[in-house]
């Protein structure tokens, strides 16, 4: 269990109040708030989830750790999307664009958006792409509610370990489905929370079951599950 101990959590205050660029207002009853938060949630609930803290920028280092190429398996999980040279992609969620670079590879003629509500974590791809002289990925500032994605023209959206700590979820899933195109995919990796033994902290990983719960909410076809990594299911949607 050394993650549990190691890993450095930063509640970002910026991700917990209100703010004013809903893409769309979520229903009155979507989120339940208990009077305390327990031990790595923010108190807020959604579809009986307690939603997670997030990690800040401060821990960044953290996302570039040696030990997470056995882990997260990052260059086989890519190269499963099977991305089309042309694709546009948005990495939600991109920190300090672990996954973003590798994707942008596989699209020389598309490009990869890296959305992340810390201008930190954008600052950090920035330096990158002037470093490798990358020039297919564009980063975008988002909100606690709204990825800014442009409408219509995302063919595919990645999640990898971030879903569990929006605490707007349903405005921030309006916002992925509004940016794809028909028939556009969106993946989420998320820790296993059906195995106790992967030393992960518990509002930090979601069941299979949860996950499709919270994606039918929307107009999103479930596809597959790949479940070939260490620790995480890479689940497969669509849009209708």
């Amino acid at each position: 269990m050394r993650y549990i101990g190691s890993l450095l959590l930063v509640l970002s205050s910026s991700f917990l109040i209100s703010s004013t660029s809903l893409a769309q207002t979520a229903p009155d009853d979507a989120y339940i708030y208990a009077p305390e938060r327990s031990t790595g949630g923010i108190g807020r609930f959604y579809m009986g989830r307690e939603i997670s803290g997030v990690m800040g920028y401060q821990a960044a280092q953290w996302l570039e750790r040696p030990e997470r190429i056995q882990e997260e398996m990052p260059d086989e999980m890519v190269a499963n999307l099977k991305l089309r040279p042309t694709d546009v992609v948005a990495d939600i969620g991109a920190g300090s664009g672990y996954y973003t670079f590798r994707m942008a590879e596989l699209v020389p003629q598309g490009k990869v958006l890296a959305v992340d509500i810390q201008p930190q974590m954008l600052e950090m791809i920035e330096e990158r792409k002037s470093a490798e002289m990358v020039s297919n990925v564009e980063g975008i500032l988002g909100d606690i509610d709204d990825t800014h994605l442009p409408a219509d023209q995302v063919d595919l959206v990645l999640l990898v370990d971030a879903y569990h700590e929006f605490s707007h979820p349903w405005e921030m899933m309006s916002s992925i489905v509004e940016g794809l195109k028909s028939g556009g995919r969106v993946v989420l990796l998320e820790y296993r929370a059906e195995d106790a033994s992967i030393p992960i902290r518990p509002h930090h990983k979601m069941t299979q079951d949860q996950v499709k719960r919270e994606m039918a909410v929307f107009d999103m076809e479930f596809i597959e599950t790949l479940d070939f990594l260490p620790w995480q299911h890479m689940m497969f949607f669509a849009k209708k």
